[in-house]
């Protein structure tokens, strides 16, 4: 359904990857892996036809499904229902078949009659598309996928602009199941997910019967769905093809990495005796033939050696040292916030305190980030006051990115919230985050999701915050990352107010409280909270 064909693909003058072919097929279910900024989403939007490969060819059959990480804005008008069953074209029969009730139950009048008719045949024409599309079992099996992802049953009817940016994740992902389509391509699904979604997701995937493309850093995941591996080697600009599981790919990788290495061992040391010997005989002249040939075949030994694959760069990620500030140098009073006729909070008060560690637990749509925008002065609260404190610096993180400006470049956008450095400052800074040379130049808006939230906190490196505003900072990161931005979480000794999922950021993070949302209660932290944490 998908076969590539001696594809190059670049970003700007970097090329990612060269001369890679291979063909996904019914039934096969591929982890996409490699380190942030190897090319997966790159690769992922070629195979989606979102963008064009420099050289090859990509061809599909069938319906591809495409779930980007960052999925774009839907109509904030359109209902959630509306939104997933428009994959099937469905909700425009249901906006006909509504359209037409209307019409027949408000005809009045001498014209009555003759209005009615014209609104019976339209209700005729929309309610055989409707069923055609599959009728009152497709809207049962939307409402049942957005359960399966989490989804309240309440929001079903709610317009899109009123969920919060991880419900809207959520809407998408129903959305993309629901189409049927024959391949998917699912970049990093997890993201916003609590466990029992993960789980559902984890089922669904599993009797999935087309080809599926997924890019995870869940590995969970990857271990109980996927029997293909390709790992993206950005060393050699190619794919490694592995038609095995998740768990068999990590054995073999293990066993072949051990293979090179003692085979590289045994070839160093056969060269090094060659080479000595060389040395020796090269000092006569009826001898002098005979050590460059030696010479020769202990070059040869090691140049037919496979490489031993070099450890990949992990950025150095350093938090800021905090500025003074008072004893309080943030709180919140009475916030209150609503959009449309949803309540999103109701009343929270809030005390961040010099070096304080707070983690805001709740149900996804429970008013997490909202809070945290409101915090950071992102938006206005409808009732309630954000009270700064003497001092205050603060450093927020958003998990949609969007403290970037997307149509800057890399370089502009840290020198931006760092006006003070040079710009040889700003490249060194960059360089530690893994953007250099012509990195540096790319619109941000073509970055990764890992690459983005690499970018963001190198915004935050040059901050001096003394409140870090911190919202999901290791999604999209691989492990590597991830253990670097924990370990500059854990170390950082200004007040840190978090929102996440990830159970290792509550370690790291060691909260002295937790607030939990939509109540707004407050309560010193206990371990016992640990269970709520996946379920945020």
């Amino acid at each position: 359904m998908i076969t590539v064909r001696g594809v190059d693909i670049r970003v700007g003058a970097q090329l990612l990857l060269a001369d890679v072919s291979f063909g996904v097929g019914a039934g096969d279910r591929v982890g996409l892996i490699g380190r942030n900024g190897a090319g997966k989403t790159t690769l992922l939007k070629t195979l989606a036809g979102e963008t064009r490969p420099t050289a090859g060819q990509v061809s599909t059959t069938g319906s591809i499904g495409y779930l980007p990480q960052d999925p774009r804005a839907a109509d904030p008008a359109i209902t959630v229902t509306a939104r997933i069953l428009s994959a099937r074209g469905l909700d425009v029969a249901v906006r006909e078949l509504r359209a037409a009730e209307a019409a027949m139950s408000s005809a009045t009048g001498s014209a009555q009659e003759k209005v009615q008719e014209k609104a019976m045949a339209a209700y005729a024409r929309a309610e055989a598309a409707f069923q055609a599309g599959g009728g009152y079992a497709a809207e049962a099996e939307a409402a049942r996928l957005a359960a399966g992802v989490g989804l309240p049953n309440r929001a079903l009817e709610q317009p899109i602009g009123e969920l919060s940016g991880g419900q809207r994740r959520r809407v998408e992902l129903a959305r993309i199941l629901f189409a049927q389509h024959d391949v998917l391509l699912l970049d990093e699904p997890t993201n916003h997910l609590d466990a029992d979604s993960v789980l559902w997701l984890r089922q669904f995937l599993l009797a999935y019967p087309g080809g599926l493309i997924v890019i995870s850093h869940d590995r969970e995941l990857l271990k109980a769905t996927v029997n293909r591996v390709f790992h993206l080697d950005p060393q050699r600009l190619t794919i490694d093809i592995h038609n095995t599981g998740w768990t068999k790919y990590l054995e073999q990788l293990e066993v072949d990495e051990r293979r090179r290495k003692r085979e590289r061992a045994v070839a160093e040391r056969k060269a090094a005796v060659l080479h000595a010997q060389s040395a020796k005989m090269q000092a006569g002249a009826s001898t002098a033939m005979a050590a460059k040939n030696m010479a020769r075949r202990a070059d040869k030994l090691l140049a037919g050696l496979e490489p031993v694959r070099r450890a990949a760069r992990v950025a150095k990620i350093r938090l800021p040292a905090p500025a003074p500030s008072g004893r309080t140098p943030l709180s919140a009073v009475g916030l209150k916030k609503s959009y449309g006729a949803l309540r999103v909070l109701n009343g929270v008060d809030l005390a961040v305190d010099r070096g304080s560690r707070v983690v805001i637990l709740g149900l996804n749509g429970a008013g997490k980030t909202t809070l945290l925008r409101l915090l950071a002065g992102r938006e206005q609260p409808d009732a309630g006051r954000v009270v700064p404190g003497y001092g205050l610096r603060l450093g927020y993180f958003a998990q949609e990115h969007d403290t970037l400006d997307l149509a800057g470049t890399v370089r502009q956008n840290l020198a931006s919230v760092a006006p003070g450095l040079t710009d040889g400052e700003v490249r060194n800074v960059l360089g530690s985050f893994l953007f250099s040379g012509d990195d540096v130049d790319k619109p941000a808006a073509v970055l990764s999701g890992g690459e983005k939230t690499r970018l963001a906190l190198a915004g935050l490196v040059h901050s001096s915050a003394n409140v870090l505003l911190l919202d999901e900072p290791t999604n999209n990161l691989d492990p590597a990352s991830r253990d670097e931005v924990l370990g500059a979480v854990g170390s950082y000794p200004g007040a840190i107010v978090m929102v996440t999922h990830d159970e290792g950021a509550i370690e790291a993070l060691r909260p002295d409280r937790v607030l939990i949302l939509p109540d707004a209660t407050e309560d010193l932290w206990s371990d016992d909270y640990l269970d709520l944490v996946s379920l945020a």
